[in-house]
């Protein structure tokens, strides 16, 4: 009796999992290569993206840096820094067995917790522009939210992987959404909106990946969506921010004076660019042009087409880092690599959504590409992940 009981769940939870899978793009094993061998156009894609960061940002900041720190080549050599360790983790982690992770999902939740909740602490925590989101160790500034998005998908790929009926029933995706609103407001207290936005996106996507119905998620999603709007008027900085959105020529000089300066570097770019290395808006025209709008620059000097192509490179990136997670071996790789591309896609549109004045400007890097080593190696380390996943898949 007991053993049919077993047989029954046991097929209940199949269903469950191969219906979940369909979420996702089906691709064919063969499309990854061999088996050992592993995805290789993707981890060119992910490589390529990243060493036009390097470029870009040096770009970017050759000005700014000489002037800044008397080296045009300061930032470039952090970068440069942060892609040879983003290898090396890639390296490394694309040779391990992403199955013996799953016991790891309650330890990096609890470490990112605390990581997040030691940016308070009077001494490590170092502020910025009226936001206090790194830790200063020593030579290394580390920012923890860029660590918590990668714990996020750890705990719950391991959370759902140990019963994948539970996102079937609200108390089993309590413990998710606990992790992912303890996240939320340790960013929000930062205070970084544009990461918790990109939290938030990646809980649901994570509830919506694993299986979790239609009506839970809608039930889920209301709240926050009447959130956003308290959350934007608490602030009186957010509020300006949401009306220079609106009109930002109503301030040129103040809240709508960043959003202006993108729009000229893309009205400057027109089709095809003005050259590689000709950005006028980098003459310290455009703040943060070689980190959350490092895309300005790009598409100054590259044009429509230039940007274009590289988020067609980064669209197929995601697109393969999908595939692969659709021919994952388990539940648990497909839920660790879907959502580690997850992670990757929202980032990068949403980076594109604010550059592009679609959406009110907030700090967020885009990812492999925008100067900043704690997102380039953490983000090449995750894409490691997926590339390793792909390799112990077999193919024809």
């Amino acid at each position: 009796m007991r053993t049919g009981r077993g047989e029954k769940r046991a097929k209940r939870i199949d269903r469950l999992t191969e219906k979940s899978r369909a979420l996702v793009f089906k691709c064919s094993p063969a499309a990854h290569g061999r088996r050992g061998r592993g995805d290789v156009l993707f981890l060119g894609g992910v490589v390529a993206i990243a060493a036009l960061g390097v470029l870009f940002v040096y770009s970017a900041s050759c000005y700014t840096a000489k002037v800044q720190y008397g080296d045009e080549f300061y930032f470039l050599k952090k970068q440069l820094l942060g892609f040879f360790l983003g290898l090396a983790a890639i390296a490394f982690l694309s040779r391990a067995d992403a199955a013996r992770w799953k016991k790891a999902g309650v330890p990096a939740l609890v470490a990112a917790i605390l990581l997040l909740a030691a940016v308070f602490i009077p001494g490590l925590g170092k502020t910025s522009y009226g936001a206090t989101r790194w830790l200063g160790l020593g030579p290394v500034t580390l920012q923890p939210s860029e660590l918590a998005k990668f714990a996020f998908v750890l705990f719950s790929a391991g959370h759902f992987a140990l019963d994948p009926s539970r996102p079937r029933r609200f108390s089993g995706i309590l413990p998710v959404l606990g992790a992912g609103a303890s996240l939320c407001v340790l960013i929000l207290l930062e205070p970084n909106l544009s990461v918790t936005m990109v939290m938030g996106a990646l809980m649901l996507g994570m509830l919506f990946l694993a299986g979790t119905p239609k009506k839970t998620l809608l039930f889920i999603l209301l709240p926050i969506l009447l959130a956003v709007p308290v959350l934007i008027f608490a602030e009186p900085y957010r509020l300006r921010r949401l009306m220079a959105f609106l009109d930002p020529w109503s301030s040129p000089q103040d809240e709508g004076y960043q959003l202006i300066q993108s729009l000229y570097a893309l009205a400057n770019g027109d089709l095809f660019g003005v050259g590689l290395f000709s950005s006028r808006q980098k003459y310290r025209f455009l703040p943060f042009a070689e980190s959350d709008f490092i895309l300005s620059v790009i598409a100054e000097e590259t044009g429509f087409f230039g940007v274009l192509c590289l988020f067609l490179l980064i669209g197929f990136v995601v697109w393969r880092g999908f595939c692969i997670a659709a021919n994952a071996r388990t539940f648990y790789e497909y839920l660790l690599v879907s959502g580690i591309m997850f992670a990757f896609a929202v980032q990068a549109a949403l980076n594109a959504l604010v550059v592009s004045g679609c959406v009110p400007p907030t700090g967020l890097p885009l990812p492999l590409v925008s100067a900043g080593n704690t997102s380039l190696i953490v983000t090449m380390a995750g894409m490691g992940v997926v590339f390793g996943v792909s390799r112990r898949q077999g193919g024809a």
